[in-house]
């Protein structure tokens, strides 16, 4: 293990700094422009103003870590995302933060395109399984760290902001200083929506409400929760309950969905996800501390692994020299609901109240379930077609990365 880990070390200790910033600034943003009276619907703006920076890098970047290099890329688009984090607490104007927002989710997709690849490079196939787990677990547990960081200072204040920044800039350190050389990009990918519809189509459509229903979570769940709860502790343990779940039933999931089809478990965890959904908006009187967090890990526990299982669907059906370019349009389609979900989520909490949330994302899993249900009808798939092991799928559905690798193999035969 420790010989598999060692060429990549200095690249995970960087995602571990980095992505604990990131965890404590998604969840001190919405928290503060609830103080300082943003609306909601501003808020839902910042919100999708992330993923649509995101998005952009995740299609553009790969051109921008071409012609300078991982490096030089890292070393700015962490310095860049440092700025920003520090210019939240100087301007507090609800569309400069969008636009910070925007600039923010720009450089992680780029961050991790660089990260990512640098981890693919250094992987082989019979150790990239567990290199990526690791990475993903990694990732999980530093996100949880950074939003319980929220109560080290008062939010109101700029301690937390600089907090952000600090740890930002300190990720570029391992990274500037790795002997390590690194990946070279020789092609960039093309995907095409049409033919991944035909190939999956509850895997572009599942992508699609599954970012309609994250993105919504993500951008706004700590709003939800302040509104119920003045302590802001309560904030951050309701966001860490959520990222245990989902890591805790992560596998378990995912080997379900080896023995009974992955479109049969997200129809289950999609329901489930109504029924969690409707827990939390009938308890919203009466909850406590322990009750929220329950229903939180329990929410995260349904919803944030479908990505995963939605795209080794897709990768079912794909060829294998077709596994990034697949990869690709679903992270793109994930994106685009992203974009679009918080501002509808927002929408409908300012004309409702708090609760309009967990009906919004309720709402996104059942029309999930109720077209899975429908695709399962029309073309049924027995449980015992042939699967990629769900382990191997996570580790080729990569995120920002997905967009620059090599072409696939009928292309490069051409």
């Amino acid at each position: 293990m420790k010989e598999t880990l060692k060429p990549v070390t200095a690249l995970l200790i960087s995602v571990a700094i980095l992505l604990t910033g990131s965890g404590l600034q998604g969840t001190l943003l919405p928290i503060r422009a609830s103080l300082e009276s943003f609306s909601t619907i501003s808020i839902g703006f910042i919100g999708a103003a992330y993923f649509l920076g995101f998005t952009v890098g995740c299609i553009f970047g790969a051109e921008l870590v071409k012609r300078v290099g991982h490096i030089r890329v890292f070393l700015a688009m962490t310095a860049l995302a440092s700025t920003t984090a520090l210019i939240h607490s100087l301007i507090l104007y609800p569309w400069v933060w969008v636009i910070l927002r925007m600039l923010t989710g720009f450089c992680f997709a780029i961050l991790f395109v660089v990260i990512e690849s640098w981890i693919n490079d250094r992987s082989t196939n019979e150790n990239r399984g567990i290199i990526f787990s690791t990475y993903v677990m990694i990732t999980l547990s530093v996100q949880a760290v950074g939003q319980l960081m929220i109560m080290l200072y008062e939010p109101t204040g700029v301690e937390l902001f600089a907090i952000t920044s600090i740890l930002i800039t300190l990720a570029a350190i391992p990274i500037a200083l790795s002997t390590a050389p690194a990946p070279e990009i020789k092609h960039t990918t093309k995907f095409n929506l049409k033919k991944l519809y035909k190939t999956s189509p509850a895997a572009i459509i599942g992508c699609l409400f599954i970012g309609f229903a994250n993105g919504s979570f993500w951008s706004l769940a700590p709003i939800f929760i302040t509104t119920l709860f003045s302590d802001i502790s309560y904030t951050a343990w309701f966001m860490v309950s959520a990222v245990i779940g989902g890591a805790l039933s992560q596998w378990p999931i995912g080997f379900l969905s080896d023995k009974i089809g992955r479109r049969k478990v997200i129809v289950i965890i999609a329901f489930l996800g109504v029924f969690v959904a409707s827990l939390i908006i009938l308890s919203i009187q009466s909850i406590d501390f322990i009750g929220i967090n329950i229903l939180g890990a329990a929410w995260g526990a349904v919803s944030f692994p479908m990505y995963a299982v939605i795209v080794a669907h897709a990768n079912d059906h794909a060829d294998i020299g077709d596994y990034v370019a697949v990869s690709s349009g679903l992270l793109l389609m994930y994106g685009i609901g992203a974009i679009i979900g918080p501002l509808l989520s927002s929408l409908l909490m300012a004309l409702t109240n708090a609760s309009g949330l967990f009906v919004y994302i309720g709402a996104m899993h059942l029309l999930l379930a109720l077209y899975l249900s429908y695709r399962i009808i029309r073309r049924d798939s027995s449980p015992t077609d042939d699967h990629i092991s769900f382990n191997d799928a996570l580790t080729a559905t990569y995120t920002a990365s997905q967009v620059y690798e090599e072409e696939n193999t009928d292309e490069q035969a051409n």
